[in-house]
């Protein structure tokens, strides 16, 4: 499990609530003014996990105001910009004379260095959503172009947007899969995709160095292969031809990571058939069309690359597993 800060107003006595949770909000992204007319019981938990530079936030909470003044941001500027990703509830910035509401569909971005205020929630309905804290530093494009990305409305229905989404909403759902040490990595994989999103965005792709460009494009492309581990024609060629680059390109984007892409799909197909193979609902499911669901059209193919990874054979893993005779 990543390492997390966990806060729950339930934890705390109602008067205490409201204060504490804007001290917790304040240190992870800048100093604020909250508003809300639920302050007197206040309701919110939160979720902080360190990925290194880099934050995420899971939070609910009651319908408040935020506001990022001039004279906070004279008194401390972090130079971080928040990303928000809202899940239920709505979510509106002001900016001067703009506003503009949020939904699912699309990321909120705010600028320590800017004023802004940010309704979140609506009425008596709470607000869920998660937030991704980068420092601005880490981001490699232009400062003069950064400045324009808190004025665009970002889709996570594609492309990059849709893969940081799916990112965010995984560690939202928990981190067990992962250790402490892993969440530097995380980071650099949130600031590849949001770098990428925002270059996209901002028609700035050729600002990226390369290094961004390259690990943004492994995301995508270890997306694409999740998509479709169930085709049996899923190879480096077809994988390289989706993404417009050559084989030979694709295998050097691969070098400086743990496996080749063909090992990486390999082992994917025979993790995702392991977990179905112990799952008592698909316990009537004969091993080889688990198999051929993940790839595997040969059964004899399976069992041996099955017992290979796992050191025993797949009817007897699912013997164990399920506690029943296939």
């Amino acid at each position: 499990m990543l390492s997390e800060t966990v806060f729950r107003s339930d934890d705390l006595p109602a008067a205490d609530r409201f204060d504490c949770w804007r001290e917790l909000v304040s240190r992870t992204h800048a100093p604020l003014e909250l508003r809300s007319d639920h302050r007197a019981d206040f309701r919110a938990s939160q979720r902080v996990l360190d990925l290194g530079a880099v934050s995420v936030w899971p939070t609910t909470f009651q319908p408040v105001c935020f506001r990022r003044s001039p004279k906070l941001i004279r008194q401390s500027d972090p130079e971080g910009l928040h990303v928000s990703l809202p899940l239920s509830g709505a979510l509106r910035t002001v900016r001067g004379e703009e506003e503009t509401e949020y939904g699912p569909d699309s990321l909120c971005v705010v600028d320590t260095s800017r004023t802004v205020d940010v309704h979140g929630g609506d009425g008596s309905l709470p607000h869920s959503g998660v937030g991704l804290e980068v420092p601005k530093a880490l981001l490699p494009l232009p400062r003069n172009r950064l400045d324009h990305v808190t004025g665009l409305r970002l889709s996570v229905r594609e492309g990059f947007g849709a893969l940081l989404r799916q990112l965010l909403t995984q560690l939202a759902r928990g981190t067990d899969a992962y250790k402490p040490a892993d969440g530097p990595r995380l980071g650099s994989v949130a600031v590849d995709l949001l770098s990428a999103l925002f270059a996209q965005a901002l028609e700035a792709e050729n600002a990226l160095p390369p290094e961004t460009r390259q690990q943004a494009l492994v995301v995508r492309i270890r997306a694409f292969v999740r998509d479709h581990l169930h085709d049996p024609n899923l190879n480096p060629g077809a994988i390289a031809a989706a993404h417009h680059i050559s084989r030979s390109y694709l295998y050097r984007l691969f070098e400086h990571e743990e496996q080749s892409i063909s090992a990486w799909i390999r082992g994917q197909r025979l993790e995702y058939a392991r977990r179905d193979l112990a799952e008592p609902a698909l316990g009537a499911t004969p091993i080889h069309a688990i198999a051929a669901r993940w790839g595997f059209p040969r059964a004899a193919d399976f069992t041996r690359a099955f017992r290979s990874a796992y050191g025993i054979p797949p009817r007897d893993y699912r013997q164990g597993a399920q506690g029943f005779p296939e």
